[in-house]
């Protein structure tokens, strides 16, 4: 266990205006092209450019560090035993959230350990600024980033290309929602962890199955669109302690909305999924709303009743329950992902 104040860096939330996240208001309505999506089973691996031209990376735990742009930028690389540099395997790539930090979140998803046993490969990237965050903005420095470390991991690894999935907790969340509109030419489905977005202006190449997970008492992005009553706690982006940011002022209070499930109900309408939503209770306290959809980009919601801001089935964060709330052990968020993750390939 690393230290307590390493645990404490830890908060685990919101990107707030920093983000250029939806609030509220109107989005603007964009319905990518629907057309059917081919069964799992028969989509065909996409070999990368690593694959096969250089000796198999050693499987294990490694800091790879780059250039994106002008600015060094970092991320954790974990290898899978499955990897040999000829066959080509899955990747997730999984964002922390605001102030946490990718060696905190290593912990807390753990999927790096998940990853070795299904055999994916999953790539932790660190965000940017003393207190790491990441921009969700489609033109901002960190999409730029993604990209870069996308083309630098196909180039050393044998990966699919088909089977690139992002996930990620709050800020990180955010960061995949908003990946699903920009770079939706690149990954095939998203999981959003507390902080599902459906971002203004999103106009994706293709549309993107999502898989999300929220809990009714988040005390940092609510379940019903506000922005929680620990948000003032946070560090500023300079990693001051005054309160960051201030979240209303005199004149114009920060609005609140959409909920969850109304945020859910966008993008499967953005996906084009026409037929109502079914609701199955998964557990004591957790339901799962599912919008099946006929192009095959699939929207579903595991709501956990009284969960905090928290990774479903993970010890970590069961651990740190004073600070980010209940977590639920009845569902792991990373096998349901994963699931989720091999039914819906990129299909072209």
């Amino acid at each position: 266990m690393r230290k307590t104040s390493r645990i404490i860096v830890g908060l685990l939330v919101v990107g707030f205006a920093l983000t250029g996240c939806s609030r509220g208001g109107e989005e603007k309505e964009s319905t990518p092209e629907t057309k059917a999506v081919a069964k799992p089973a028969v989509v065909a691996v996409a070999p990368s450019k690593g694959c096969g031209s250089a000796a198999a990376v050693a499987a294990g735990h490694e800091k790879i560090t780059m250039t994106s742009g002008v600015t060094e930028r970092w991320f954790w690389r974990d290898v899978p035993a499955a990897h040999d540099g000829e066959k080509p395997v899955p990747v997730v790539v999984d964002f922390h959230g605001y102030s946490e930090g990718a060696d905190v979140h290593l912990m807390m998803s753990d999927l790096t350990t998940y990853g070795g046993e299904k055999g994916f490969v999953t790539i932790t990237p660190q965000g940017q600024g003393p207190v790491p965050r990441w921009d969700v903005a489609g033109d901002s420095v960190d999409m730029t980033y993604v990209n870069d470390f996308l083309d630098q991991v196909g180039e050393t690894l044998c990966i699919d290309e088909n089977r690139i999935f992002a996930t990620g907790l709050s800020n990180g969340a955010m960061m995949s929602s908003a990946i699903a509109c920009s770079r939706a030419d690149r990954f095939a489905a998203v999981s959003p962890v507390a902080g599902i977005r459906a971002p203004d202006e999103c106009e994706p190449a293709r549309a993107v199955p999502v898989v999300a997970f929220h809990g009714t008492k988040d005390t940092y992005i609510g379940y019903d669109g506000c922005f929680g009553s620990r948000v003032s706690t946070l560090p500023a982006p300079d990693g001051s302690t005054r309160p960051a940011p201030d979240l209303s002022t005199t004149t114009t209070p920060v609005p609140c909305g959409p909920t969850v499930p109304e945020t859910t109900a966008k993008w499967a309408k953005r996906n084009g999924c026409t037929a109502a939503p079914k609701e199955t209770k998964i557990a004591a306290d957790v339901t799962k709303i599912a919008y099946a959809c006929s192009n095959g980009a699939d929207v579903e919601l595991y709501t956990v009743a009284e969960g905090g801001h928290t990774w479903p089935g993970s010890k970590f964060s069961q651990q740190i329950e004073s600070i980010v709330g209940p977590t639920t052990m009845s569902i792991s968020a990373n096998e349901i992902m994963w699931d989720f993750f091999m039914n819906h390939p990129r299909s072209t």
